[in-house]
């Protein structure tokens, strides 16, 4: 039976899924005077709005305090002058606010506009495009050139002139906006008055702006709205430290490692499924099919006679010692994120209370999860294809609903991508709808094309590729991919460095100075970056040769684990240069340097006033030298003083060739920061500290 607190009630089952085009079909922001059946066909167009994922049918993805930059090319027949305007609105709010767009491509006679406005508050925003026909600008832009070109006789111009300054009096809403439309309606209107003094009336920019406050949009064309998707910063920006709870003394002693956590710069502290753990088929030590007396079993396989998901494994604590844990973690601004794991041991109390939500065979076993060669004898798959589906789905929304009721923040799903992505984007958006805040990280080693879907239904993060891009060129092709290719708009990378399934060949043989080089990349190319414990201690020994799983793996017995690895500092320092540093929060700022040696990799990341250039050495077990080249189009002095955030060392670099040389197991990586005149203790000089590089 599930057990719940009574404020994570199950709540009744409302199927209401998300389709990709739901808020296609929202009205669009209409012209003042809707357009009729006897109406002229529309002449402006609108078209290749930009940001857009899949022409809209999915939301472009932003955090609270961005500046979100649209663009979109708007044109029509003729030489009439246009306005436009890029209209927006919050969640929950019905009013339309509204930014002027501007010409970015005029001198080449384009058609490209664009705009910008920020984005306050977490939720679904949407955003629409609007123009329309300039009339009195295009008026106005026709007499400024016959005025130019000395001709005479303008009155039919100026007539035309009176009818549009009558209609914007009409329109005026202040005080002041009247009395100056009116004093140029008169003069305008005065055949006897100098025809030079009339000109300036109708062609003022005072008046000119007047007008466009309230300015008809008669022959309005619009987009329907686009939907813009804004979560909290930590969405985007955050730093993962993965621990399985039973090796650190259960929950409690989970929290008491929070301080420390904190200190070392994490922000999100996730752990593996915390839920009873089923004794039939129960996995040894080293992933044995049978376990000894004594063994643990993996975690994974959920369910006894204590539980199922919505349990605590009684060695690990209570539901009191989970709510202490998140609201302690709260206060020093960590979020506690849990395993979402949809895996049930065959002693799960739901292959009693409810058979009906799993697969059985004709002769009325149940088959057990399988990956051929991969057999997980422990576990059960739920299936989605039962007629009982409602039911399933509704039960699992209660599950993630208890937890987020218990202060957790975020969900790493176990994967997601073998489980119907319907349900995914129905629950994430249920959820949601209680607690906005929740993350959701997508742990879906697949084809590329499932991963990126997953993004778009909903998953605020996913695991990458990352592990497996060691050259230089893999991580220049795959990370410009991330950053530039249009994934940047929904797809947001979360670079683990290892996790308790994959401990990578490279880090096998690499030794200390290949844990050290992973880590730098993880932690400066991606916003979002995670460790799984005992990295800090350069645990690197493989169950054997080819295997990514390790040996003694964590999954199937007890370690005593401490704080108290060799790498803990160099972790520190870099998370320490994260917070400090905005260019390391963001993914789409990354230039990748020349360096004229393949064993390193350099690159600049950017945000106003604050430059990072990082420079790593792939190769762990050689001295690797060679020259780093700083472009111009970075807008760096030509002589520019850096600090090497890892070290804390001046250097002096310059636009062009630096040089640079790195040793394992005594420097690895540079991660310099352009330091600015202000911040030396000699602008005008050279600083007796700085050593020069070159």
């Amino acid at each position: 039976m599930l057990v719940f607190t009574q404020r994570c009630q199950p709540v009744s089952f409302q199927l209401r899924m998300s389709t990709p085009v739901s808020y296609r079909t929202a009205a669009a922001a209409r012209a003042r005077r809707p357009r009729g059946a006897d109406d002229p066909p529309q002449r402006i167009v609108i078209q290749y709005p930009a940001p857009v994922v899949d022409g809209g049918a999915y939301p472009v993805k932003r955090v609270v305090g961005d500046t979100v930059a649209v663009s979109v090319d708007v044109f029509r027949d003729g030489h009439d002058l246009l306005r436009a305007v890029v209209k927006y609105r919050p969640p929950e709010s019905r009013r339309w606010r509204e930014t002027e767009l501007r010409r970015i491509d005029e001198h080449l006679g384009g058609v490209r506009w664009a705009a910008s406005f920020a984005v306050d508050r977490p939720g679904r925003w949407l955003y629409a495009f609007e123009a329309w026909s300039d009339r009195f600008g295009t008026w106005r832009d026709e007499l400024q050139r016959k005025v130019a070109a000395r001709q005479h006789d303008l009155a039919g111009e100026l007539s035309e002139g009176v009818l549009l300054l009558r209609e914007a009096v009409d329109r005026a809403r202040t005080k002041r906006d009247i009395d100056l439309l009116e004093q140029a309606l008169e003069k305008l209107e005065d055949v006897d008055a100098n025809e030079a003094e009339r000109h300036r009336a109708a062609l003022s920019e005072d008046v000119y702006e007047a007008i466009r406050r309230e300015q008809s949009r008669d022959d309005a064309a619009t987009l329907e709205p686009l939907a813009l998707e804004v979560d909290r910063v930590r969405a985007r920006f955050s730093t993962w430290y993965e621990l399985f709870p039973r090796s650190w003394g259960g929950l409690k002693g989970v929290e008491a490692q929070l301080p420390r956590l904190a200190e070392l710069g994490f922000d999100v502290v996730y752990l593996p499924p915390i839920h009873p753990i089923g004794h039939t088929n129960r996995k040894g030590a080293d992933n044995a099919p049978t376990a000894a007396p004594g063994d643990p079993g993996s975690p994974y396989a959920i369910g006894d006679e204590h539980g199922g998901h919505e349990a605590i494994h009684p060695e690990l604590g209570t539901i009191d010692d989970l709510r202490s844990l998140t609201k302690a973690a709260s206060e020093l601004g960590i979020d506690i994120a849990l395993d979402l794991a949809i895996n049930c041991s065959a002693d799960h109390p739901w292959l009693k209370e409810h058979p009906e939500w799993f697969n059985h065979r004709p002769d009325g076993t149940i088959k057990y999860a399988e990956n051929p060669p991969k057999r997980y004898i422990d576990i059960y798959n739920v299936n989605f294809d039962s007629p009982a589906w409602r039911e399933l789905w509704d039960a699992l929304r209660a599950i993630v609903l208890h937890w987020v009721d218990c202060g957790v923040k975020a969900f790493r799903v176990d994967n997601p991508h073998t489980k119907p992505t319907p349900f995914w984007a129905w629950l994430i958006e249920q959820v949601h709808a209680v607690d906005r805040d929740v993350i959701f990280l997508a742990e879906a080693f697949t084809r590329r094309a499932v991963m990126r879907h997953l993004a778009k239904v909903g998953f605020t993060q996913s695991y990458t590729y990352f592990t497996w891009k060691n050259a230089r060129w893999e991580l220049v092709e795959y990370v410009s991919e991330l950053a530039y290719s249009g994934e940047q708009e929904y797809f947001r990378p979360n670079f683990f460095t290892n996790t308790p399934d994959i401990l990578h060949a490279y880090l096998q043989h690499g030794g200390r100075p290949a844990f050290e080089a992973r880590l730098v990349l993880a932690g400066t190319l991606s916003p979002s970056y995670g460790i799984y414990s005992g990295f800090e201690s350069i645990e690197n020994v493989p169950a054997h040769e080819g295997s990514e799983e390790y040996l003694h793996s964590e999954k199937y017995e007890l370690k005593a684990r401490a704080l108290d690895g060799e790498l803990l500092p160099m972790v520190a320092a870099l998370n320490r240069a994260r917070r400090q540093n905005p260019a390391l929060q963001e993914l789409s700022n990354v230039t990748f340097l020349q360096t004229e040696n393949e064993a390193l990799i350099a690159y600049a990341k950017q945000t106003a006033g604050n430059t990072l250039l990082t420079i790593v050495n792939l190769d762990p077990h050689h001295v690797q030298e060679g020259l780093t080249i700083v472009p111009a189009q970075l807008g760096l002095a030509p002589v520019f003083t850096v600090r090497d955030l890892l070290g804390d060392e001046l250097f002096e670099w310059r636009i062009g060739r630096n040089y640079v040389r790195l040793e394992p197991g005594m420097r690895q990586a540079h991660l310099l920061r352009v330091m600015r005149p202000d911040e030396l203790v000699d602008p005008t000089g050279p600083d007796p500290d700085v050593v020069s590089v070159d």
